[in-house]
């Protein structure tokens, strides 16, 4: 990132700054919202996107810091002189094509589920295909959708961007930078080994007891992480559940940190439905939705584990409103994801380049019907960056669903002991969905109780 520059030959990021598409860059531009030039900041890491969904990204800036590169005009330098390059041939959707393909050689032995998509939505979700889309169309169709977006807009003081999909003002950060925030987890967890030993203190500020927390922790590993941040349960109780985040020379930044909460979520779920369910055929959970319900409701606490929580009278509102938008942006991302996966079963000869093209298509396509009426400008291909869609073929479905589930927990167990409730709740293990959710709060999976959230909160914080 340090070797970007814009059309004044200004470079703009630290000369050190390497990012992983999209995670990094997505999270990078999220946290220029604080920042005084974070709009210009912004609109090149979006240019950055836009470069690798239709892949006229040159070759040799990936992971090279041997050239300079103005994304804006796509050109070159080296030694401060233009040079010809090689575009990237392709390959971000030759991956996603072998995913296809490789998944494709499974449909003859799943007589009951003979694609991939019915297999990933009833079989692995059990919830049908047609469901998920209706939640996620009835919901970016909502009319809170123009409320909330001109209530971002008010607050930024300008027209919304594309990338402003991923507005984050409504988290209760307070008065701190994203250097600030960097400094203090930096000096409290320098290694891998000061956040193992911290996971302790974590749970013992969400109430767990100390022997549950000797239980869970001694069941987490920690460790480093080359990507974004991962969490991956054991199948077996001998074996450990894993927390990767990235830790730089430097210490754990804010980003790492919120990963690292996030991914801990997972864990604690993990551990739970594997050690203390009473049959070991129902470990887990529902889908994979319920497991990042749990992730999303750990990570918004980041702030308050940290002992940086400020008193905001709007704090529930707020939050309301960032899991509201939340929803808005992957949901759309999901979309294209479905319709892609479509495509490909529809033109199962296609190449890379045919497919490309076809995802960007679908991509504007999504845009155009449900997003551009709200930003005032067509034909954005900013829902196709996302990597899940490369490399984990149809999971992005389950970040909405997290989002909903994990806003309906919240408000089920408000007022009442934090832990004591999480563990009921997922010690339910893996029913059925709509029995999970029925059990566990009430009532069914449902996107009313967040579009009335949203509705209520944008009238309060106007």
């Amino acid at each position: 990132m340090g070797k970007l520059v814009n059309d004044q030959g200004e470079a703009l990021f630290p000369e050190d700054l390497r990012l992983i598409t999209h995670w990094g860059l997505r999270d990078e531009l999220k946290s220029n919202y604080s920042d005084e030039n974070g709009l210009e900041k912004q609109k090149m890491v979006y240019e950055v996107m836009k470069r690798i969904i239709d892949q006229s990204i040159p070759q040799q800036v990936i992971n090279n810091n041997e050239y300079t590169w103005n994304p804006f005009s796509n050109t070159l330098y080296k030694d401060n002189q233009s040079i010809t390059f090689r575009s990237e041939p392709d390959t971000r959707y030759e991956h996603l094509l072998n995913n296809f393909i490789s998944n494709k050689k499974l449909d003859p032995y799943y007589p009951n589920y003979p694609t991939y998509l019915r297999r990933q939505f009833e079989s692995n979700m059990e919830i049908p295909q047609e469901d998920v889309w209706k939640l996620f169309t009835e919901f970016i169709s909502s009319a809170q959708v123009k409320e909330v977006a001109e209530l971002i807009s008010q607050r930024l003081g300008r027209p919304l961007e594309p990338f402003d999909i991923w507005y984050n003002g409504f988290k209760p950060r307070g008065t701190y930078t994203e250097e600030q925030l960097d400094k203090i987890v930096g000096q409290k967890y320098p290694d891998v080994q000061a956040f193992q030993k911290g996971l302790e203190q974590l749970l013992l500020k969400l109430g767990f007891t100390k022997e549950k927390v000797a239980h869970l922790t001694s069941n987490i590993k920690v460790e480093g992480s080359r990507g974004a941040g991962h969490a991956y349960g054991s199948l077996i109780k001998t074996d450990n559940a894993l927390l990767r985040t990235r830790i730089g020379a430097s210490g754990m930044d804010y980003k790492g940190y919120n990963i690292a909460v996030h991914e801990f979520g997972h864990n604690v779920e993990q551990v739970i439905t594997l050690h203390d369910i009473d049959y070991y055929t129902l470990s887990g959970v529902p889908n994979t939705a319920f497991t990042e319900a749990l992730a999303f409701i750990f990570q918004k606490r980041d702030m308050a584990l940290l002992g940086l929580e400020e008193k905001d009278p709007l704090k529930e509102h707020m939050e309301a409103l960032s899991n509201f938008w939340s929803c808005y942006e992957i949901m759309g991302v999901s979309l294209v994801d479905i319709k892609v996966w479509e495509w490909m079963y529809a033109n199962p000869n296609a190449n890379p380049a045919q497919l490309k093209n076809a995802v960007i298509s679908i991509a504007k396509e999504i845009w155009n019907e449900y997003y551009a009426p709200v930003f005032g400008v067509n034909d954005e291909p900013i829902l196709a960056v996302y990597s899940h869609m490369i490399a984990s073929p149809l999971y992005l479905s389950n970040y909405p669903l997290g989002h909903l589930i994990d806003f309906q927990i919240e408000q089920y167990i408000k007022g009442k002991n934090f832990a004591t409730e999480i563990q009921r709740i997922y010690l339910l293990g893996s029913i059925i969905p709509q029995e999970w959710m029925r059990q566990a709060v009430g009532m069914e999976l449902s996107i009313q109780p967040t579009l009335q959230a949203a509705a209520e909160a944008v009238k309060t914080v106007r």
